[in-house]
């Protein structure tokens, strides 16, 4: 397969080349930038395609290990996975060197230079400061580096599984700073390219690791199925709306842009019906139908780099507002009650993601009673309300308006902070899944449950659940993104947002977990001290809020200075409303968790109490009962 996946490669890397000299200097023309030569040009469009093809081909490598993997009791890899780990090791040094050189010529390419003049005259850092993508490929080459490093620190599947977080940033850091980050409804179009890239590198990994894993057992031959079939089929829907979003409006259908976009397009379909023909079936893929498929990969992923390198055509022919630079959208007006409710930015990332985990949370709760298991009302209300909540802090005009307001801003960060992990706590995901999901047989490799089980009591999730770990992180994150530089980069590009909305999330969950959590975890605290550690956020939001309200500078100042928003007339007014409503707007989670905390104590008690009535009416004495037994294995152990 190296040799075949080598071949196709350097062809594809021709065709770029070759594309990249008959276009000439047309991008640097549209974009008004001086032509830094055939070379260079060149260099940039094929430096992408590489950088970009071992991107995925690792992040694929390291996913498909962690859905493989076999672990022995030590939790090392098997070895089919190994045989995985070591192409990933290589790759990953590549992935490494590739985006680091992609830092100079991108920075070069963005100021219409070449890299020697960037280099020698001592302004790559001005052109680092210019170009958004080329400062996406330093975080790319620093991540990556991470993963390089990382792989060869571990065999075990745990190990791998913390390697997929520096993976998913070097893999995402380029796309979202690159086209989709840009210009009108960019903020649609960095939630769909997020899962694209994704759902690419899965496809070109998974088929890549079957092709060179013929020993791969022929149980995980539908596991490696139904991943292409899930990617594939994430591939095109996205895709379509990424290619939408970024030709609205334009007859780019007739151009190579389009071209390319469409024989990609097919080419995903083709493979994507393959794959479910083979699921469907439930035939064993041949390697050499992976090996075909992951050639096929390649060709697509080049033909997406050409057109990531060139810009949006949409960009070129619509006249851009402030606000669809900074926003994506037109805000239709003042932040009323109606307009709240009735205009809505899908996002195609959170917002999916809370269709999602509610569907997976009701199918669960079916499949239950369907075998006569019960479940209680109460969690799957509190699940249902906490994901149709999400929805709504992330698609609806709160995630518009807050964007570009501090205060709508904060009403949504306590929202998803303290209101919205709450609710997702008390349903008892874990619970649920470790119920529904069957545990793997004798012989069998891990499934999810096994995979739910080791993600629980792993290290380092009993690092970050311990309560006083998760406290600090609750109530250290609030002040370390707002007080310090990182919210006035974070509140300028539209990955900011989602990477916040990701972060207050997992900290506010990892916090009501140790609090009011069902599901199976870190070792609890008492109840009386559990209630202190919930009243000892209080001082810390209140002090925040305060602070905030009688800040002399406003936060984000630059960013909402630029937007100029009708009905803002003052930010230092807006931030004290963002202020009080960060003051006061903690006091409902906290009675929700109040009530909860005292509930589950009460059960206990009357638990315990019930179990002592059982003891009293049957005449046994829990202590006597202790000392009988002891007794007994004396004299057991003397026999």
């Amino acid at each position: 397969m190296a040799p075949a996946l080598g071949i196709a490669a350097l062809v594809t890397a021709t065709f770029v080349a070759i594309y990249a000299t008959t276009s000439g200097r047309a991008r640097f023309d549209a974009a008004g930038l001086p032509f830094p030569g055939a070379a260079m040009n060149v260099a940039e469009y094929v430096g992408h395609f590489a950088a970009a093809l071992v991107a995925a081909v690792s992040t694929g490598l390291l996913i498909s290990i962690v859905a493989t993997a076999v672990p022995d009791a030590d939790g090392r890899i098997d070895p089919p996975a190994y045989r995985l780990h070591v192409w990933l090791e290589g790759t990953a040094i590549a992935w490494c060197v590739l985006a680091a050189t992609m830092v100079v010529l991108d920075a070069a390419g963005s100021a219409g230079a070449t890299a020697g003049r960037v280099i020698t005259e001592g302004a790559l850092g001005d052109a680092l400061a210019a170009s958004e993508s080329a400062r996406g490929w330093c975080a790319a080459a620093i991540a990556a580096a991470v993963v390089a490093v990382g792989v060869r620190l571990t065999l075990r599947w745990f190990g791998h599984c913390l390697l997929l977080i520096p993976a998913s940033i070097a893999l995402l850091a380029v796309p979202v700073t690159g086209n989709a980050g840009e210009g009108p409804d960019h903020d649609v179009a960095t939630g769909a390219v997020m899962v694209f890239a994704v759902a690419i590198a899965v496809l070109l990994g998974v088929k890549v690791a079957a092709a060179v894993n013929p020993a791969l057992p022929a149980r995980l031959h539908r596991r490696v199925q139904i991943l292409c079939v899930a990617a594939g089929a994430a591939a095109m829907l996205y895709g379509a709306t990424l290619a939408g979003v970024m030709a609205r409006g334009t007859s780019v259908w007739a151009t190579d842009y389009g071209r390319i976009a469409l024989t990609a397009g097919a080419v995903l379909g083709i493979l994507w019906l393959a794959d479910s023909v083979l699921l469907a079936t439930n035939r064993r893929t041949r390697p050499w139908v992976m090996a075909v498929g992951a050639l096929a990969m390649v060709g697509i992923v080049g033909g997406l780099s050409v057109m990531a390198v060139q810009p949006a055509p949409r960009v070129l022919v619509e006249t851009v507002t402030v606000w669809d630079v900074f926003l994506g959208y037109e805000l239709p007006g003042p932040p009323t009650v109606l307009n709240f409710v009735t205009y809505w930015r899908f996002d195609p990332l959170f917002g999916v993601a809370a269709g999602g985990l509610l569907l997976a949370y009701v199918i669960g709760v079916i499949r239950l009673r369907r075998r006569g298991d019960s479940w209680p009302v109460g969690r799957t209300v509190a699940w249902a309300v906490g994901t149709l909540a999400l929805l709504i802090a992330t698609s609806s005009g709160v995630r518009a308006y807050g964007s570009a307001m501090f205060s709508v801003h904060m009403g949504e960060h306590m929202a998803l902070n303290m209101f919205i992990p709450v609710l997702l706590v008390l349903g008892a995901p874990v619970t649920l899944a470790l119920r529904v999901f069957p545990a793997a047989s004798a012989g069998e490799p891990p499934g999810p449950r096994e995979w739910i089980l080791w993600l629980v009591h792993s290290p380092a999730t009993k690092f970050l659940a311990h309560p006083v770990v998760a406290f600090v992180l609750f109530v250290g994150s609030l002040y370390l993104v707002y007080f310090t530089p990182l919210f006035d980069t974070l509140v300028r590009y539209h990955w900011g947002h989602e990477l916040m909305t990701l972060h207050f999330l997992l900290v506010g969950y990892l916090y009501y977990w140790g609090i009011v959590g069902v599901d199976p975890g870190p070792k609890r605290l008492p109840f009386l001290g559990r209630l202190g550690l919930l009243f000892a956020v209080m001082p810390f939001h209140a002090f925040f809020g305060i602070a905030t309200m009688t800040m002399t500078t406003a936060l984000g100042s630059t960013f909402y200075g630029h937007l100029t928003l009708p009905w803002v007339a003052d930010l230092s007014d807006d931030q004290y409303i963002g202020g009080a409503i960060a003051w006061g707007a903690s006091e409902l989670p906290v009675i929700i968790v109040v009530v909860a905390l005292v509930t589950q104590w009460a059960r206990q008690d009357r638990r315990a109490g019930a179990r002592h009535d059982r003891h009293a009416d049957s005449g046994y004495d829990d202590d006597l009962d202790s000392y009988n037994a002891m007794l007994r294995e004396l004299a057991r152990s003397r026999r």
